[in-house]
């Protein structure tokens, strides 16, 4: 990815990323402001539903004072309170009073608990009810949530109970109080967007009938069974969401408030409905605003960075062209200055340093011709004094020899004249090693199957293998099939592979396996010699391939440099790897012979590998 692609991708994320930020706080400002806003709106109707609640409570107790108070209670009480009382002369006595004091709920109940008349339910005249009698007095007790039997089922009613006390410990109960419905619901005044419910079912399971509200179906009722139900568990206020459609705007937050009797149970639920339509349409038309300024952040966000980049990419451009002139060999290469910005101090900067460069290009071939002159010389003079010495001895042997008979100088002269032989030929074979790499021929490339080249460099030293009275060395081959064939110098691979299989030979003088692989990797193939020798330290593979450098006793360190020159000959690439006591293993990697290609031979300069600063080129 280019630098002026990266520039133009963090200006525009950067763009996209604060809109977005801005967004979000936008966003999640006004979900929080509404949020806030709902609960002040839900707790005022809960305090208007609670003031109307007490309200109520108070003129149900006005109500009910009035009947205790009455000439007719009085007389009723005075009367109930003589021994063999008739009680049925006042059976009907609750259903006119009930009438004439505007309530729904009348009873009378005697000083022993006996119901003595109900305008709800008539039919329970006569039963027991000793939850009121276990209070005395009940004058000063507020209204209260209360579970109403009628004949038809059950109702929930707010009501009061006072007493008439005319007759000292025989006193006479009124109960009287109104049933929560619609009526009730329709005397709070309710906010744009909230609506009020009360669920009355006292049995455990849900009915739908039971959910008082304006505008409800039996479908939007059931919704609210799980709610219910989990009340009924755990009575407490709680907070949940209903969704009525797949729309998020049609959704309602519902505060549901438990309303509990005397003793805490349970008799009903006030439900406090908030649609959140504003709340979602709001936020959906700050997206789409947030969506419509990051649009046209984005364009001219993208105008700016082009213009931007165009200006500080192009000079850095000019700048790595003419890095990529430095590195082709270009040391003379200027680029054109522009501007006192950082840029322009780099493009001064890169002037100087191809200038200098320039300056030092000769002195630094200089000093490496000198420094591979002396390197030669240095290994020319180590490996041509070991033959030299006991040429000497000899030579200083036969001259002393002269003194000698004929019998005993003959048989001095004799050895004296194979010494010299032997010597004279390894020091002629030394001649001819640095002769060879020095001519190193251009390779002549055809079509090779590196397979079978491996293979038969690996004949070679079959009997070395298994040779008697030395250990035995096992070669392992994994070579893939098929693999695909390269352009390549058969003669020159195969003087590489052999050189690399003598190395790994050599490598292990107490017997090991020999392991040779090939695979194909990437467009190129891959050859593997590897060997369980001694192993390499980490300072002996950074200069494995240094001419003349061996880490042998004996050996001109040669070879290596040998197979480099090949594998570079073949534009391909060497590599070592290696464990102490372990073992060391190379990898070749040379390209694949390209389809349809026509294998040409390299030109080169035989002259140029000629001189020693060539032969210190090599171990690049």
């Amino acid at each position: 990815m280019s630098f002026r692609t990266k520039l133009l991708l963090v200006v525009l994320l950067t763009i996209f990323a604060s809109v977005s930020v801005v967004a979000y706080a936008v966003t999640h400002y006004t979900q929080a402001a509404f949020e806030a806003m709902d609960a002040e709106r839900t707790e005022a109707l809960v305090a208007q539903f609670k003031k109307e609640f007490v309200q109520r409570g108070e003129e149900i107790a006005h109500q009910a004072k009035n009947i205790a108070e009455a000439n007719l209670t009085e007389r009723m009480a005075i009367d109930l309170s003589r021994p063999n009382a008739d009680l049925s002369l006042y059976v009907r006595d609750a259903v006119g009073t009930a009438q004439e004091h505007g309530l729904d709920y009348v009873e009378f109940v005697n000083h022993d608990g006996v119901l003595i008349s109900s305008a709800q339910f008539p039919a329970r005249v006569g039963y027991k009810n000793d939850w009121v009698t276990a209070v005395k007095d009940w004058n000063d007790t507020p209204a209260f949530l209360k579970k109403e039997e009628l004949p038809d089922g059950v109702s929930l009613s707010l009501s009061v109970v006072r007493t008439n006390n005319t007759v000292a410990d025989k006193s006479l109960y009124i109960i009287g109080g109104h049933h929560l419905d619609k009526n009730f619901l329709a005397s709070l005044v309710l906010p744009a967007g909230m609506r009020a419910l009360i669920y009355t079912n006292l049995d455990p399971n849900f009915t739908a009938t039971s959910l008082l509200a304006e505008k409800i179906d039996a479908e939007q009722a059931e919704r609210f069974a799980p709610l219910v139900e989990q009340l009924q568990r755990q009575p407490q206020p709680m907070v949940r969401t209903i969704e009525w459609t797949r729309d998020p705007a049609d959704a309602e937050t519902f505060h549901a408030i438990p309303l509990t009797g005397r003793n805490n149970e349970l008799f009903g639920v006030f439900f406090v409905g908030s649609s959140r339509k504003e709340l979602v349409l709001l936020t959906r038309q700050i997206l789409k605003t947030a969506a419509a300024v990051a649009a046209a952040a984005l364009f001219v966000g993208l105008l700016v960075s082009f213009w931007i980049s165009a200006r500080i990419t192009k000079p850095v451009e000019e700048l790595a062209e003419g890095a990529r002139e430095v590195a082709g060999g270009r040391w003379d290469t200027r680029i054109d200055v522009r501007g006192r910005d950082e840029v322009g101090e780099l493009a001064k900067a890169f002037n100087h340093m191809t200038q200098t460069l320039a300056a030092q290009k000769e002195r630094l071939v200089q000093t490496e011709r000198v420094a591979a002159w002396r390197e030669l010389a240095r290994r020319l003079a180590h490996e041509l004094r070991n033959p030299l010495f006991p040429m000497q001895i000899t030579i200083e042997n036969l001259q002393k020899a002269r003194q000698l008979d004929a019998k005993q100088f003959l048989e001095v002269f004799h050895e004296s004249t194979a010494t010299l032989k032997a010597e004279l030929a390894n020091l002629n074979t030394i001649i001819g090693r640095f002769s060879d790499f020095s001519k190193m021929p251009a390779p002549q490339f055809v079509r090779v199957n590196v397979n079978e080249a491996l293979r038969n460099a690996v004949r070679l030293f079959e009997p070395q293998f298994n040779e008697v009275g030395k250990p035995t060395i096992t070669p392992e081959l994994f070579l893939t099939e098929p693999l695909p064939d390269i352009d390549a110098d058969p003669d020159l691979l195969h003087r590489a592979f052999q050189n690399l299989v003598l190395n790994a030979l050599d490598a292990m003088p107490a017997g090991g396996t020999l392991t040779l692989r090939t695979s194909e990797k990437a467009g190129a193939v891959r050859i593997e010699v590897a060997d369980t020798g001694k192993g390499l330290t980490p300072e002996e593979c950074s200069r494995l391939f240094t001419p003349y450098y061996t880490t042998k006793s004996q050996g001109t360190g040669l070879g290596l440099a040998i197979v480099q020159s090949v594998v570079s000959d073949h534009h391909g690439t060497i590599s070592v790897t290696s464990d102490e006591g372990r073992g060391t293993a190379f990898r070749i990697d040379l390209p694949q012979r390209p389809a349809g290609r026509t294998p040409r031979a390299r030109e080169a300069a035989p002259e140029a590998k000629s001189t020693p600063s060539t032969l210190a080129a090599a171990s690049d």
